[in-house]
């Protein structure tokens, strides 16, 4: 393994995994309150139709392959951003994308059919219906993309891809630290006030993971030197 020399010209040794772990357990974090929201909703569903989840009633096999899909996608793809366990174990990452991908395109494609054929949510609007189509496309093609770019070899394109689609599943995880302060201050936050919430929720994310990705590949390129 190639390293990297510093100013002293001595070699500087490669990032110890220890030091990212905090990547996967910053996201596993993140995710834990859609997932655990996720898992009372289809409690709640089991449970019988009440007018509280009418609306969930009416797309049952979409809600439910939503959640599973989700809750695959986002718990296993937090270990996909750690760089050294990438390297080390080569395989798991091979055999894990196999599953990410079919997992995070149920969830994309099930958001998109709840989007266009449930009814309008309450303190919901037409903005955030269109902003909830244009972030779940992007998953969905993001996915394609990175799956393609694979095959072709491209791994550079592959990591920005696949890091792109990631940003936008967990959004919800992001939308909670945004609109849960919101709520407390105004109680359930207006239509418009939800949009740009949950529009900013998707756009950060979307930031800060362009600028990881980066990073890390800037990094693996100077090692190579």
């Amino acid at each position: 393994m190639s390293t990297t020399v510093s100013r002293a010209g001595r070699p500087d040794a490669p990032p110890r995994p220890r030091r990212e772990w905090w990547i996967p357990a910053s996201l596993l974090a993140l995710t834990f309150v859609p997932v655990a929201a996720g898992a009372a909703r289809l409690v709640d569903l089991s449970s019988g139709r009440t007018a509280e989840n009418a609306r969930f009633f009416d797309l049952p096999v979409p809600v439910v392959v939503h959640i599973l899909g989700a809750t695959t996608y986002c718990v296993l793809g937090a270990f996909q951003f750690m760089p050294s366990f990438r390297r080390r174990r080569p395989r798991w990452h091979r055999w894990s994308g196999r599953v990410l991908v079919p997992a995070g395109l149920a969830a994309a494609v099930s958001g998109l059919v709840m989007t266009v054929s449930g009814r309008l949510p309450a303190y919901d609007n037409t903005a955030l219906m269109w902003l909830r189509l244009l972030f779940g496309t992007l998953m969905a093609v993001g996915l394609v993309l990175g799956l393609a770019a694979i095959r072709a070899r491209d791994v550079r394109t592959h990591q920005r891809w696949m890091a792109r689609s990631y940003a936008v599943a967990q959004g919800a995880g992001t939308q909670a630290l945004v609109l849960g302060p919101m709520v407390l201050v105004v109680d359930q936050p207006g239509g418009g006030l939800k949009a740009a919430g949950m529009g900013f929720a998707w756009v950060l994310n979307l930031a800060v993971a362009e600028w990881l990705v980066r990073r890390s590949q800037v990094r693996q390129s100077s090692r190579r030197v």
